[in-house]
């Protein structure tokens, strides 16, 4: 049956068909200016949707209408999409079954003929409804709902960057914890975003950084609100020791209070201090602090109370590893700490050493903390490259030695982000130094130094670091935690070498780097998680 064709158009209202030949037909689709739209006839109701399903795009005019629950007029307004069974009501224009909303089009019956309101909505009604939308596809962690109603706000003039703010804003009463990978991994992902061309490669970075902030709330369960009540004014030296104290409270009303007075910069310096005053959160707290500041500077002030309050949540309740006997030796090495010791270290001095030892290391070379940084990055990428990697297949180990690949690139990204908050803190070094003798000293305990790692040396250093970060835009993971921390390790590395092309340990890293990403990596334990349970429970008494 031939398509019907467009006669006159007046104002944006479009002649489209008689009704006498629609009621004959029942349903049609009419196609303008690029536009599929179904026409259906019910009863004596004209309805205009989309024809593509705002799912996958298959054809509306191919499903099946029906009467709505207690319709007792015969009137059929419910569309069903026979693919995937989503269900629209088209009297009410509302979703029923599904998520994204279909596009409805006014209809009005003139002299005999139908005629559409084709014209588009305003730009700032398309965008502000694809906010809602991707407002429902967060709470669900609905990925590619979020890729499809990002292209929807983008399409319609909306930067993708204020999009990503909203999220995060949504994502801030959402997170126990405060801060997660989803935000450590959102400025690497927004620098490879910025080398990109064309929409698609661009739209990837902002939708990861979503989806993996919907799946930490959505995996968190909250909302866990925010104390909202400031301080009367600022004071760096209250807000430091409510962190310490663990007081979120009250680090929060400070907070606020540095907020409304000098922005985030006005909170800075303090929440340096705090993110090193312990080895903590397993390098966490210094790796969250540097991203968060650097996401800061890539989305503007607007979103400063959404990623700085879960900042400061992260600091009160963060494990603080440096009080536990494994790291007892920390708190009298940073006290004995002179800044006097000349002795740099060995580029292989570390092996095998716990971490009294290593600590011992570091602070026998304080005097010189440039030196001594890069035999800690020689280090840490040494133990890394060798990784003793049956660690991922053993079952009947303690808990304690559930030790991975992640764990290795923390002594790395933690180093990287450490040396920026030492520029303008030089009297940090002594903390940030004796952190990464910790790391090196714990994971000294999982490596296997026989193993023959040439194969792993990488030729081409700036290839190499490109192809992984571009790998990283179809990396095919499901679990956000491992991607995210290949790219942030792949950009700390190519930030250090851009400040040290001939760096000692740039050939190590890259090896330990190369090895990482092409070994396969064990996501889920079920035996070990089974057997060390069972092992537990029988301890409980």
């Amino acid at each position: 049956m031939p398509e019907p064709t467009t006669t006159a158009s007046m104002n944006g209202w479009t002649n489209i068909i008689a009704l006498e030949e629609l009621q004959g037909r029942g349903k049609t689709v009419i196609k303008n200016s690029g536009k599929q739209i179904l026409l259906i006839c019910s009863a004596d109701k004209i309805y205009a949707c989309n024809n593509r399903c705002p799912h996958e795009g298959f054809p509306l005019a191919e499903g099946t209408l029906s009467s709505a629950t207690g319709d007792d007029h015969g009137k059929e307004c419910i569309l069903t999409c026979n693919w995937h069974s989503w269900r629209f009501d088209l009297e009410n224009n509302e979703t029923i079954v599904g998520g994204d909303a279909l596009r409805m089009y006014p209809c009005e019956v003139r002299d005999g003929d139908v005629w559409l309101d084709l014209a588009d909505p305003p730009q700032d009604e398309v965008r502000n409804k694809a906010l809602e939308g991707l407002r429902q596809a967060f709470d669900d962690h609905d990925y590619e709902r979020i890729a499809r109603e990002m292209a929807r706000f983008q399409r319609a003039g909306g930067n993708p960057l204020d999009a990503l703010a909203d999220a995060f804003e949504w994502a801030m009463d959402g997170l126990e914890f405060g801060t997660t990978h989803a935000l450590a991994a959102a400025p690497d992902w927004l620098s490879l975003r910025a080398r990109l061309e064309g929409d698609v490669e661009q739209m990837i970075p902002v939708v990861e950084i979503i989806g993996h902030l919907s799946w930490d709330c959505l995996m968190q369960k909250g909302p866990f609100a925010y104390a909202q009540m400031a301080a009367d004014k600022f004071d760096a030296a209250l807000f430091e020791q409510a962190i310490e104290d663990e007081n979120e409270s009250k680090a929060i009303a400070q907070a606020l209070a540095g907020l409304a007075q000098g922005g985030g910069e006005a909170l800075r310096l303090s929440l340096q201090r705090a993110a090193l005053a312990h080895y903590q959160a397993f390098g966490h707290s210094v790796i969250y602090l540097d991203k968060t500041y650097e996401l800061l500077g890539q989305l503007g002030g607007a979103a400063e109370k959404a990623l700085l309050l879960p900042l400061v949540r992260a600091l009160c309740s963060t494990a603080r590893e440096d009080l536990i006997p494994e790291f007892k030796a920390y708190g009298p090495a940073l006290a004995a700490w002179d800044g006097a010791g000349t002795a740099i270290p060995e580029v292989d001095s570390f092996r095998n050493q716990g971490v009294a030892a290593a600590l011992q290391l570091v602070s026998a070379s304080s005097a010189n903390t440039d030196l001594l940084y890069d035999a800690l990055m020689q280090a840490a990428a040494d133990a890394m490259l060798h990784y003793d990697a049956r660690y991922r297949s053993y079952v009947d180990k303690p808990v304690q030695q559930n030790v991975d690949w992640l764990d290795f690139t923390h002594a790395l990204t933690h180093l990287n982000a450490a040396r920026k908050i030492c520029a303008e803190q030089p009297q940090l070094w002594a903390n940030a130094l004796l952190q990464t003798g910790c790391f090196l000293g714990r994971n000294a305990n999982f490596v296997d130094w026989q193993q023959d790692v040439k194969a792993w040396q990488v030729k081409d250093a700036d290839n190499f670091l490109d192809q992984v970060l571009s790998s990283m835009l179809d990396h095919g993971e499901p679990l956000y935690i491992f991607p995210a921390h290949t790219l942030k390790l792949a950009t700390a590395l190519k930030e250090e070498l851009a400040l040290n092309p001939g760096a000692t340990w740039k050939d190590t890293a890259l090896a330990a780097l190369n090895r990482f990403v092409n070994e396969p990596v064990k996501r889920k334990h079920m035996r070990r998680a089974v057997t060390q349970a069972n092992k537990f429970v029988e301890l409980e008494g």
